[in-house]
């Protein structure tokens, strides 16, 4: 019998202060209808990976408050972070969140269906994203750990033009040299990204790629 694991993937909740609205909307109360529809409709998947811009701009507020709805939600819950977000902010008040020896915020960790591997694209004063030689030597370990099995990517910033030009200037910058590194591995089943604001679907290097 082929393993079935259900997970669910929320991005770009662009949090603000408790009592702060984001054009003219309320984004906790968006994001809290988001949580009761998972917990009445899917209280079956495994986990939950939320995909980068947690905050509109990295204030602390919108981290704690973050961290306070998470810790009554029942699902585990894997953060990652975006361009709107701010690094060491996050560090500080999520300090238990895996990050790596070089401190970026990227962890990997196994599951019946493979290995699911959660990438930093922040850069910082400007909106488009990076993955750095660090970062990409950090990648390389973790798909050379993986040997043969199935391995599940998630990043904020797409690696490729999504069609639409002002998104396509903010893309993952060093999309190049990303996509030398992943070419050189078949097991990459899927790449999960956000930023884009957008449902999509992309063929890219051979790997097929969403966006919520």
């Amino acid at each position: 019998m082929p393993v079935l694991l259900k997970f669910i993937h929320i991005t770009d909740l662009h949090l603000k202060p408790p009592g702060q609205k984001l054009w003219g909307l309320n984004p906790q109360e968006r994001f809290e209808r988001c949580l009761a529809d998972i917990e009445a409709w899917h209280a079956d998947a495994e986990f939950c990976i939320i995909s980068g811009d947690l905050t509109d701009a990295g204030e602390p507020g919108a981290y704690e408050w973050l961290r306070e709805r998470l810790a009554a939600f029942p699902l585990p819950c894997h953060l990652m972070i975006g361009n709107h977000d701010h690094r060491e902010t996050f560090k500080t008040l999520f300090p238990t969140i895996p990050i790596d020896v070089d401190g970026f915020v990227q962890q990997a960790f196994e599951t019946d269906e493979g290995r699911f591997i959660l990438l930093d694209t922040f850069k910082g004063g400007t909106s488009a994203g990076q993955y750095c030689g660090q970062r990409r030597s950090w990648l390389r370990n973790q798909l050379e750990m993986a040997v043969d099995r199935p391995v599940w990517l998630f990043m904020h910033h797409p690696p490729f033009d999504i069609s639409i030009p002002y998104m396509d200037r903010i893309k993952l910058e060093d999309h190049q040299a990303f996509a030398e590194l992943v070419c050189g591995h078949d097991n990459i089943r899927h790449i999960f990204y956000g930023h884009v604001h957008r449902a999509g679907y992309v063929n890219w290097q051979g790997i097929p790629c969403t966006s919520l």
